[in-house]
């Protein structure tokens, strides 16, 4: 390692304190849109950590060996997934504290008017999915979702960092068994938890894609900061001369990968509505052909899509730590404006019309605070977790193998 090279956790606190901060005077100064932001912040950063969860799982699943220096370094981000779990009680907070108990999910407020359908209370699609539109089943819902991936990240964790002291295999089958189950239950409880804090944004709007679609997100941006923390602790030190190209190629293989299955689950999703032309369906494309979101649409296609794809498919590249920090940084940035396109269009105006990004310059305050509060918590636990371990799990099965992987 380094000398140099001497990581501060306490900083990253500190950035997330300050947005937090910011995003909480926020919530008493521009109250809607300061906690819409904060919601967007805190659902990108946790589709991070729950992606590093499933590239854990993948790993153990699939027995890799390639992947074990990869897996140390998403084994640090689940550690922040109790965090986010803390960071989602402001939510619930503002939800029963402020003065509209509907200002995030509308059809928590029985008496929030619909523009030409009366209230909530008398609108005939909410009254058919009160089964899962119920409060106290909503939070318990979220609750479970934050348990079950806390639980698995303290379970790889403890087997991982414990093998490292006794070298044990048994460690190694633990975490293959909890693989096998966890793959099924995050599966589930990260569709559950995009239902219900994204598509619960608008009540009246549902897809059979949507969850899918969550899943291919959260893993194109857990890929991105993969990349990224790879290049960093290979270019400050760590991991230089651990971690080689041939290791990044696989990552970047990853990511390319799942650049075409988001691609094919957006268009499936976006054809599948726009050949059923149900009304129920088709007014949440509508909305964000509307006003600035009709370019960001098109930047999501050609800028999200087709460049990355284009870039990817070059061999050279993608065993490059430069040319891929580009691609990770880029596909991270749109990977934040694909999460404000799908839920800032739900806030609506008082004319019933989708919310305009850049509608006030000053907003940017609050977007920046609510990625920044979120992202600091994220970046400090991993961290610290860095600091409190080895670099590589030594005494992996695996581990030798990994070392050696070149061709």
């Amino acid at each position: 390692m380094s000398e140099d090279f001497s990581p501060n956790p306490k900083k990253w606190l500190a950035i997330g304190v300050v947005g937090l901060t910011i995003s909480f005077v926020g919530f008493f100064v521009d109250t809607q849109l300061a906690v819409w932001s904060y919601l967007i912040g805190l659902i990108f950063i946790t589709s991070i950590a729950v992606g590093m969860l499933f590239l854990v799982m993948i790993h153990h699943i699939f027995d890799a060996e390639w992947s074990v220096i990869v897996r140390r370094q998403a084994e640090h981000y689940i550690s922040a997934l109790p965090y986010m779990g803390f960071l989602f009680i402001p939510l619930f907070i503002i939800t029963y504290m402020g003065k509209d108990q509907g200002i995030l999910w509308l059809w928590m407020n029985q008496d929030a008017p619909l523009h030409g359908h009366g209230t909530v209370s008398t609108d005939i699609l909410y009254q058919k999915k009160t089964w899962w539109l119920s409060e106290t089943f909503f939070w318990a819902r979220a609750f479970f979702c934050f348990a079950v991936w806390t639980y698995f990240a303290r379970a790889f964790r403890k087997n991982s960092f414990t093998q490292d002291q006794d070298g044990s295999p048994n460690h190694t089958f633990s975490s293959r068994k909890h693989a096998a189950a966890g793959l099924i239950l995050v599966a589930l409880t990260w569709t559950s938890a995009a239902f219900d804090w994204i598509m619960g944004l608008e009540y009246h709007w549902f897809s059979t894609m949507f969850g899918v679609w969550i899943f291919a997100s959260a893993m194109r941006a857990a890929l991105s900061v993969m990349l990224l923390t790879c290049a960093f602790l290979v270019a400050k030190g760590p991991l230089k001369g651990i971690l080689n190209t041939k290791h990044l190629h696989d990552v970047a293989t990853l990511a390319f990968a799942f650049t075409v299955f988001w691609a094919y689950i957006s268009f499936s999703q976006y054809f599948l509505i726009w050949n059923a032309n149900i009304p129920e369906e088709t007014f949440w494309f509508n909305d964000r052909e509307k006003g600035i979101w009709w370019p960001i649409s098109m930047i999501l296609i050609f800028g999200y899509f087709l460049f990355p794809f284009l870039y990817m498919l070059q061999f050279p590249l993608k065993t490059n730590f430069k040319s891929m920090t580009f691609m990770a940084t880029w596909v991270l940035g749109l990977n934040l404006l694909d999460v404000f396109f799908n839920v800032l269009p739900s806030l609506k105006d008082s004319h019933g019309e989708p919310f305009q990004l850049f509608s006030s310059f000053h907003n940017i305050i609050w977007y920046i605070s609510g990625v920044a509060g979120a992202g600091g918590v994220l970046l400090w636990a991993y961290w610290s977790s860095f600091l409190k371990t080895k670099i590589i799990p030594i005494r992996d099965p695996r581990i030798r193998d990994c070392l050696n992987h070149n061709h």
